[in-house]
């Protein structure tokens, strides 16, 4: 797939220009009609969509942008309501099970596997947009296709990234960001050391939380279930993990064990801590800010450490759009969501976003925007690296309702807090676990 490659993100004109979708990926009824859709639309249909609130700006004006497009040319109009990222999941189950409420939804991970029989299959919508588009990324397939079947369409990963001031890393006596675990606590005991600590969440964060503490027991070598799915979190790396998670909070900033996903952010921004993990939208958040200029302009990127396992485990968030039973219009869900992955409509989506949303079709990834800032670097690889959070099992309702219950969370927390010993932690996880998966 081939764009026109432009200069973006000139300082912090970079959200304005992408929300004003200019050059190839601008609007409009011409455009959409280039490629006449596959899917028609049921007459007098009309649609609506329940997304997660934004974290960039640009990110839902290009979304909306595009929508607006497709009710020109189809006369549907798509009402888009929004909730909180920790809302999302429960409006989702009900709306499925009540059989009322939105058409569709953006979810997260393998929430569709909870619902899977009160959705429309849309293999034959993702295997026209794979077919299209070089591809979907496995990881992100896997969130989509159950026994064969698409039940969700795969919409992106949301990159996570440690997100660090440069000059206080260097203040701490380190040059170079460390690429290792050991290294990594190093740097935040000195960190803390200078008054100025590192912080990320112990708390139910959907995004942050939940890449977190994934991120810590994988590194070590642990995993919640085996490939058969039988409850495997009992093992000496959950244990490895949960000491190493153990000197992280002795040495970031009190309170981490309520932090929600907008929590991190805002420690950030005020100052509070100089090291964290987030997307990108939290340097975008400091570089339209003209009281954090300085702080943007002293805003660094790197991937999560590496740890004993000797190699990059990162989950990254991940969202799908589901199309409910109770839909009335489920041909006109199905040309929405073709309109929105054409080419030019996705293009100007990422392009949006501005590296804050990684592409779930490889043929996407050309994008500039990936090229067009350092910051960005990081995010770049997010939808090709992504491990699943059922890890090593198979996907389901079981991992699904692991997830949603914050069960791996609530484990790393009671430990780090004292709440309960390392061993009490891990085996209330493993009750825990045993019963979505028995």
């Amino acid at each position: 797939m081939t764009i026109d490659r432009r200069k973006l993100l000139q300082a912090g004109a970079a959200l304005a220009a992408s929300s004003a979708l200019v050059g190839p990926f601008r609007g409009g009824r011409a455009a959409a009609q280039a490629a006449p859709l596959t899917f028609t639309p049921e007459a007098g249909a009309s649609l609506r969509l329940l997304r997660w609130v934004p974290f960039v700006t640009a990110e839902e004006e290009a979304w909306n942008a595009n929508t607006k497009a497709f009710t020109e040319l189809t006369g549907v109009e798509v009402k888009i309501d929004q909730e909180s990222w920790e809302d999302i999941r429960p409006k989702a189950a009900v709306a499925a099970n009540v059989g009322t409420g939105p058409d569709m939804v953006m979810g997260w991970f393998d929430d569709p596997f909870q619902y899977p029989d009160k959705l429309v299959d849309v293999t034959d919508l993702c295997t026209m947009l794979g077919e299209k588009n070089g591809g979907w990324y496995d990881g992100l397939r896997m969130y989509g296709e159950q026994d064969g079947k698409f039940i969700s369409t795969p919409l992106c990963a949301i990159g996570n990234a440690v997100c660090y001031r440069d000059s206080h890393m260097k203040a701490a006596g380190f040059e170079e960001f460390p690429t290792d675990t050991e290294g990594f606590l190093a740097l935040c005991t000195a960190l803390k050391e200078k008054g100025t600590p590192a912080g990320f969440p112990f708390g139910k964060a959907v995004g942050d939380g939940n890449n977190f503490v994934h991120w810590l027991l994988w590194s070590h070598g642990g995993k919640t279930v085996d490939e058969q799915g039988n409850p495997a979190i009992n093992s000496p790396e959950t244990v490895a993990a949960i000491e190493y998670a153990k000197k992280l909070y002795a040495v970031f900033i009190p309170g981490t064990e309520s932090w929600l996903d907008i929590n991190n952010n805002r420690a950030f921004l005020a100052g509070d801590v100089s090291l964290t993990a987030n997307g990108v939208s939290l340097y975008y958040a400091a570089l339209k800010d003209e009281a954090l200029k300085d702080l943007a302009a002293d805003i660094r990127t790197h991937i999560l450490p590496i740890g004993p396992v000797g190699t990059s485990v990162e989950l990254h968030q991940t969202s799908t759009i589901s199309i409910f039973n109770h839909c009335k219009f489920p041909n006109a869900a199905k040309a929405y969501l073709e309109f929105m992955y054409s080419a030019d409509r996705m293009n100007a989506w990422i392009e949006g976003a501005s590296a804050y949303c990684c592409q779930a079709l490889k043929g996407f990834a050309d994008n500039p925007v990936w090229t067009s800032n350092p910051i960005h670097t990081p995010y770049a690889n997010a939808s090709a690296s992504l491990r699943v959070n059922g890890f090593a099992g198979p996907l389901g309702p079981a991992s699904a309702g692991v997830m949603a219950d914050y069960v791996l969370v609530d484990m790393f927390a009671e430990a780090v807090t004292g709440q309960r010993t390392t061993e009490e932690a891990i085996a209330n996880a493993e009750r825990r676990i045993a019963r979505y998966y028995r």
